[in-house]
C-alpha cells in the first residue's frame, strides 16, 4: 500500500541554506540549470555502473539521455533522467535535509559565510547540496522520481518556504523528472522558458556531459513538392515551409580529457571541473595527461581551490572517476589515488580495463597500480610547480593532509619532504619549507629543531626555546595533529637530523659543570619531594629567562602526542617527565640558599610543587589543585610586598 501525502519542515540548516540562495545569488542564476544538469548525469552514471552487474536493470530503455522541456504558457521548466531513480526512502534522505555528519560543520561555515558577508557559491558547492540552486530561479519545484527496479514512484513539492510534501505518484518508466515552475520574469533576467537561453546555458556549462542532452525546438520544415497548396499559377499559397517541433541535441559530448590539451580552453577546464565535482570556484590548478605505450590512459584531475567539508570524515568519497574508452566504470575510485591525496578530483580513462571491472579486482590489477604510481608522482610534481602564491593558497587547505603521506608513502617521501612546510620562530606567520630552513640554518647549527602543539602563540613563547632563540637558531612550530606522526617517519632532511626542541638535552654547548654540580644536592631533594610526579630534575639546557620547563628524554612521547592519543580514546599511561630548573635565575639560587640551610625545611616541598606547577602552566597544561596554586603564588607576593 502506497503511502499518502506527507508535509514535512526542512531541517534548520536546510532553510539557512535555501535562504542564503535566494537571497544571495540573484548574480548567478544560470548555473541552476547546470546544477540540475550534474545530478542527472551523475544519476545516469549511477545506473550504468549498476547495469555493469546486472544488465537486466536497463529493461528495454538502453539509450541514455537527459531531457530540457520548457513551456513558456505554464512558465514552467523541466530537467528529466533515464537514471537510477529514487525510492521514497531515498527522497527523505537526499532532499530536504542535510547528512547527518555534515550538520555541525555546514552550520559553522554557514555561520562564517555571514560574517564575511560571502556569496553561497562556495558554501554550495562544499556541501553538495546544488540541487536547492533551483530555488533561485523557481517558486515552486517539484520532483517526480521513480527508482530502477521498483513499480511505484515519489513526488516532492516544495516552495521553498521551510517545508515539502511527499506522496505516491504515477511515473510509467525509471528516472528522475525535476519540475521548475519560474518565478515571474524580471527585466534584467534571461527567460528560461527561451530555446536560445537554454541552448546558450548548456553549451556554455555542460557541453562535455557524457550523455545525450536534449530539447524538442521548434524548426522550418520543407513542404513536400506534392503537399504544397498553390494558386490557379501554381504558386505556393501560404510558404513552403512549416513550423515543426524536433528533438534536438545541445551538447557535443566530447570526452575533454581525450581531446589535446592545446585544444582546450581555460574556460572549459574549469566548467568540466564544476560539472564534476559540484564545486562552484575555480579549481587552483589541473593536470591533463595522456600516456601511451605499455601503460596506457588518459587523466584529467583537478587541485580544488578549497577544502569540503567532510575532508576528515572517515566516510567520504574520493574525487577520481574511472572510464574505459570513455564508458563510465565506477566513482569514488580509491585505488588510483593514496589516502592523502584524496582531494584530488578528476577522471581517469583506461581503455585496456574490463569494463566489468570490481573494486576488489581494481585493487590487484597491475595496469591500475601503475597508473596510480604515474599519477602520484605527477600531481606530486604538479604541486612543486605552482608558485608561491597558489602553493600558500593550496597548502592553507590541503597541507595537513599531504603531510599523511611522509607516514604512509614511503616510494615519495623525498617528494612530499620538499613540498612540506611550516611556520617558524622567524618567519613571521608565513611559511617555511625545509629548503629553506636548511639554507637559512646558522653556522654552528647542526640539527633541525622543532617543537609541537596545538596553539601556535604558545609554541612561539615556549620557554623551551629560550636557549635556541639566544643563539638565533630557527625552530619549526607544528601544529597539526599529523606533525607527531610526520616527525616519527622523516627523521632528518638533506643530510640534517630533526631534533625536538622540548626533549633530550640541546647540547648547545653552554653548560657550566661546576655551577650545575652546586645544585645536585637541591634537586635530589627536590626529586624526592615530586618523586610521583616527575622522574628526574635536571640542570635546564633550554631555559634562559624562565624559571622551569618540563621535557622528556629524546625517545619519550611528546606531551602532545600524549595528549592527542588520550583524546582519541586509547588508553594511554601517564608519562613521567623531566623537571628542568634554570640554574642561572635568581629564585633557583635563593631556594639552594634555603636548602643549605636546612636540606629539611618544609618549604623546600611547597617550593618543588610550585616549581612544578609553572612548568606545566607555562606549556598550556592543566595543574592538579589550582586551588593550592593560588594560595602559594598569593603567599610569595605577599611576603615579597611586605618587605
Amino acid at each position: 500500500m502506497q503511502a499518502g501525502k506527507e508535509t514535512h519542515q526542512f531541517k534548520t540548516e536546510v532553510q539557512q541554506l535555501l535562504n542564503l540562495i535566494i537571497n544571495s545569488l540573484y548574480s548567478n542564476k544560470d548555473i541552476f540549470l547546470r546544477e540540475l544538469i550534474s545530478n542527472a548525469s551523475d544519476a545516469v552514471d549511477k545506473l550504468r555502473f549498476r547495469s555493469q552487474t546486472d544488465p537486466e536493470i536497463l529493461g528495454d530503455d538502453t539509450e541514455f539521455k537527459i531531457r530540457i522541456a520548457v513551456d513558456p504558457e505554464a512558465r514552467t521548466l523541466t530537467v528529466s533522467d533515464n537514471g537510477i531513480g529514487m525510492t521514497r526512502e531515498e527522497v527523505m534522505d537526499n532532499i530536504g535535509t542535510i547528512a547527518k555528519s555534515g550538520t555541525a560543520a555546514f552550520l559553522e561555515a554557514l555561520d562564517k559565510v555571514r560574517e564575511q558577508n560571502a556569496l553561497a557559491p562556495e558554501l554550495i558547492g562544499q556541501f553538495g547540496v546544488g540541487f536547492y540552486s533551483a530555488f533561485i530561479v523557481a517558486e515552486q519545484v517539484t520532483l517526480i522520481t521513480r527508482a530502477a527496479g521498483s513499480d511505484t514512484a515519489v513526488r516532492w513539492t516544495s516552495r521553498g518556504d521551510g517545508a515539502f510534501t511527499v506522496e505516491a505518484a504515477e511515473k510509467p518508466e525509471r528516472g528522475t523528472d525535476v519540475i521548475l515552475k519560474l518565478k515571474p520574469k524580471e527585466e534584467s533576467d534571461n527567460d528560461y522558458t527561451e530555446e536560445w537561453v537554454v541552448r546558450d546555458i548548456v553549451r556554455k556549462h555542460s557541453d562535455f556531459v557524457a550523455y545525450l542532452i536534449t530539447m524538442m525546438v521548434e524548426r522550418d520544415e520543407p513542404i513536400p513538392e506534392q503537399e504544397q497548396i498553390k494558386d490557379k499559377d501554381g504558386k505556393p499559397i501560404g510558404g513552403t515551409t512549416r513550423k515543426v517541433r524536433v528533438e534536438e541535441t545541445l551538447n557535443s559530448m566530447k570526452a575533454i580529457w581525450a581531446k589535446n590539451k592545446n585544444d582546450v580552453s581555460t574556460e572549459e577546464y574549469n566548467e568540466f571541473y564544476k560539472h564534476l565535482s559540484h564545486d562552484w570556484n575555480d579549481p587552483l590548478a589541473h593536470l591533463h595527461v595522456k600516456l601511451e605505450g605499455v601503460t596506457e590512459y588518459s587523466a584529467l584531475l583537478y587541485v580544488p581551490a578549497k577544502a569540503p567539508f567532510d575532508l576528515f570524515f572517515p566516510e567520504r568519497k574520493h574525487g577520481i572517476q574511472l572510464y574505459c574508452k570513455r564508458v563510465f566504470i565506477m566513482d569514488d575510485c580509491r585505488e588510483l589515488v593514496p589516502e592523502y591525496l584524496r582531494f584530488i578530483k578528476g577522471v581517469v580513462d583506461a581503455p585496456d580495463l574490463n569494463l566489468n571491472v570490481s573494486r576488489e579486482i581494481l585493487q590487484q590489477d597491475r595496469l591500475v597500480r601503475n597508473i596510480r604510481k604515474n599519477l602520484v608522482k605527477k600531481v606530486l610534481d604538479l604541486l612543486k610547480g605552482l608558485d608561491d602564491t597558489r602553493y600558500d593558497t593550496f597548502y592553507q587547505e590541503f597541507g595537513p593532509v599531504l603531510k599523511e603521506g611522509l607516514h604512509s608513502d614511503w616510494e615519495n617521501k623525498d617528494r612530499l619532504a620538499e613540498l612540506i612546510q611550516f611556520k617558524t620562530t622567524r618567519s613571521q606567520d608565513k611559511f617555511v619549507r625545509l629548503k629553506d630552513y636548511v639554507a637559512n640554518m646558522k653556522p654552528d647549527q647542526e640539527e633541525i629543531y622543532y617543537i609541537t602543539g596545538e596553539n601556535l602563540t604558545m609554541l612561539m613563547n615556549s620557554p623551551h626555546l629560550e636557549a635556541l632563540k639566544a643563539k638565533e637558531f630557527e625552530v619549526l612550530l607544528m601544529t597539526d595533529p599529523v606533525d607527531e606522526w610526520v616527525v616519527q617517519s622523516l627523521t632528518e632532511y638533506d643530510g640534517k637530523k630533526l631534533k625536538s626542541a622540548e626533549k633530550g638535552d640541546l647540547k648547545l654547548g653552554e653548560g657550566d659543570d661546576e655551577k650545575t654540580d652546586v645544585f645536585n644536592a637541591l634537586f635530589g631533594r627536590i626529586k624526592s619531594h615530586l618523586a610521583s610526579h616527575v622522574k628526574d630534575v635536571r640542570a635546564s639546557s633550554h631555559l634562559k629567562a624562565s624559571v622551569a620547563c618540563l621535557s622528556g628524554d629524546a625517545q619519550d612521547m611528546s606531551a602532545y602526542m600524549e595528549k592527542l592519543l588520550k583524546a582519541s580514546g586509547g588508553h594511554v599511561p601517564d608519562t613521567k617527565r623531566i623537571l628542568e630548573l634554570n640554574t642561572a635565575h635568581p629564585v633557583i639560587e635563593k631556594i639552594n640558599t634555603v636548602f643549605e640551610k636546612d636540606p629539611n625545611d618544609p618549604i623546600l616541598a611547597d617550593y618543588g610543587r610550585l616549581l612544578l606547577d609553572m612548568a606545566i602552566i607555562s606549556e598550556g597544561g592543566k595543574i592538579d589543585d589550582p586551588s593550592r596554586f593560588n594560595q602559594m603564588v598569593g603567599n610569595l607576593m605577599n611576603e615579597a610586598l611586605g618587605k
